[in-house]
């Protein structure tokens, strides 16, 4: 049986299968491993090195690795502290942990089951970790490459709007001549975000799964802050001039709350999209913001699809309102930007 290798382990290229680690090993994020599937549940296929959906089947061998997932519509799950005979997978990308919670909308839905078949390894019989594996890390200096100017699109919650705002944004950059390019800096590993900005027009598309990352849930700081730096010095020969970079989740997720908070990190900033799903998020929101010194160029996201949430929120702020057809256009690009 042909072994299904997902996307988040696309940058193993050679290794060897060792079982003796099996139940011995304490698991951690970014471990690779072959997965049998047990039992179908939530997921059906996972995505492969080719980007391609692959159908899986009970019985059928993947190659993933250990993550932990933050998912508010989803799953949250994590890796465990200690081996277990059985582990789910926490997303289509690859992530394998053990699920803690569901949202009730998949309340009949269980999450599919793996067991660990071996543990992949080195020449050297070292199991393969995905982190950094392929690249190298780049200690954060906040060093921008060349001329280019960050957009942060962030948004209240999950599913608020910041990827199909980003991905616009990035359109509306290129419909008024610049070259563009995209981070997606935190997030559970699948390509579509990314591959959606870039099918919008961006010019290079990155996310944290191109620095190893099978997840950035839990990661500190310090690591985030590195993969940031890892990817942005990947546009130094692509010359952009803006990098229109999407963190993931809601401002109150952990990753989301210590990076904006973060003033090297924010000093990197140009300019900030917030996207929001409701006019009470759009003016809590922005209060929250402007609490850490950030006043968002503009407010956009799900929200700006009800002309009337639209005129509830405009009574509330000063901030720029616009729709996401508005900003595809590139006739916004100014109040975005914050550029004259």
């Amino acid at each position: 049986m042909k072994i299904k290798q997902s996307v988040a382990t696309r940058f193993v290229t050679s290794y060897q299968q060792i079982e003796t680690y099996n139940h011995s090993h304490i698991p951690k994020a970014g471990d690779v491993g072959i997965f049998k599937i047990i039992e179908l549940g939530r997921h059906t296929s996972i995505q492969g090195i080719d980007k391609r959906l692959q159908a899986i089947f009970e019985g059928d061998l993947i190659m993933a690795s250990f993550a932990n997932r933050y998912a508010t519509s989803q799953f949250e799950g994590y890796v465990p502290s200690a081996p277990q005979d059985t582990y789910d997978i926490l997303g289509a990308g690859g992530a394998i942990g053990v699920l803690k919670s569901k949202n009730a909308a998949l309340k009949d839905e269980e999450p599919t089951k793996v067991q660990l078949v071996s543990y992949c390894c080195n020449e050297n019989s070292t199991i393969i970790n995905t982190l950094f594996y392929h690249i190298e890390r780049k200690a954060y200096t906040g060093t921008l490459p060349g001329k280019a100017k960050v957009i942060l699109s962030i948004g209240a919650t999950m599913d608020s709007g910041k990827t199909t705002t980003a991905a616009f944004t990035a359109r509306g950059l290129k419909m008024g001549g610049h070259r563009v390019g995209f981070i997606k800096l935190t997030g559970t590993a699948h390509t579509k975000d990314k591959d959606f900005v870039y099918d919008c027009g961006a010019d290079f598309s990155l996310d944290f799964s191109d620095a190893g990352f099978p997840s950035t849930f839990l990661c500190s700081k310090e690591t985030i802050l590195d993969i940031y730096q890892t990817l942005l010095m990947q546009f130094n020969n692509h010359a952009v001039d803006y990098i229109v970079m999407e963190i993931a989740d809601g401002i109150l997720q952990r990753e989301t709350d210590f990076l904006i908070k973060d003033q090297s990190f924010m000093k990197t900033i140009h300019s900030t999209i917030f996207s929001c799903g409701d006019s009470l998020s759009a003016l809590k929101g922005v209060e929250l913001l402007q609490k850490i010194g950030i006043t968002p160029n503009i407010l956009s996201g799900k929200f700006t699809m009800s002309p009337l949430l639209i005129e509830e929120v405009k009574a509330i702020t000063q901030v720029p309102i616009f729709t996401i057809e508005e900003i595809m256009t590139g006739n916004v690009n100014n109040s975005i930007t914050g550029d004259a």
